[in-house]
């Protein structure tokens, strides 16, 4: 499996990186990184990917712009794509949705939740893929992924104080 993400927080990269590299029900993972929505860019035509994992707030081009342009390339508009974000606010999640994301989860979270999310989206490109009527992404969100971050949730990323949005 080969997942671009999309990042600003070097910290937040490395946790997503470590988290999926460890899971073992994911078979070789290949995490490539990108610390802006413009190196995202640039490395989008090095794909294909099976999934793209974006935070919203970062430079030059944010989450969002990234989103609109993915689903509107010809040769990425079936691709995941994952917001990770600590907007939690239902609002936010519907905007993210509605321009093509197929899941939203918010920060902070656990490595557990990021790998069922994970997971989640790939065994629905994956029916997609094979002809079923699965739908790719849910409107639902993950157990808690806008419920507020518990007092003192250790080893949740998002957690680390940078404005990573």
């Amino acid at each position: 499996m080969r997942v671009l993400v999309v990042e600003d927080s070097a910290s937040m990269r490395s946790f997503v990186r470590s988290a999926l590299e460890s899971e073992p029900s994911f078979d070789e993972v290949e995490v490539v990184e990108a610390a802006s929505g413009f190196d995202a860019l640039r490395l989008l035509p090095r794909g294909p990917y099976q999934l793209v994992i974006t935070d919203i707030n970062m430079p030059d081009i944010n989450g969002l712009e990234l989103l609109r342009f993915i689903r509107t390339s010809a040769r990425h508009p079936d691709v995941p794509v994952l917001i990770i974000s600590t907007q939690r606010s239902e609002r936010d999640r519907e905007r993210g949705l509605a321009l093509g994301a197929t899941g939203y989860l918010v920060k902070p979270f656990s490595a557990e939740a990021l790998c069922e999310e994970v997971a989640r989206q790939i065994r629905a490109a994956d029916d997609a893929a094979q002809g079923s009527n699965a739908p790719q992404g849910s409107n639902a969100p993950p157990d808690g992924a806008l419920a507020e971050p518990k007092p003192g949730a250790a080893g949740r990323a998002g957690d680390e104080g940078e404005p990573d949005g």
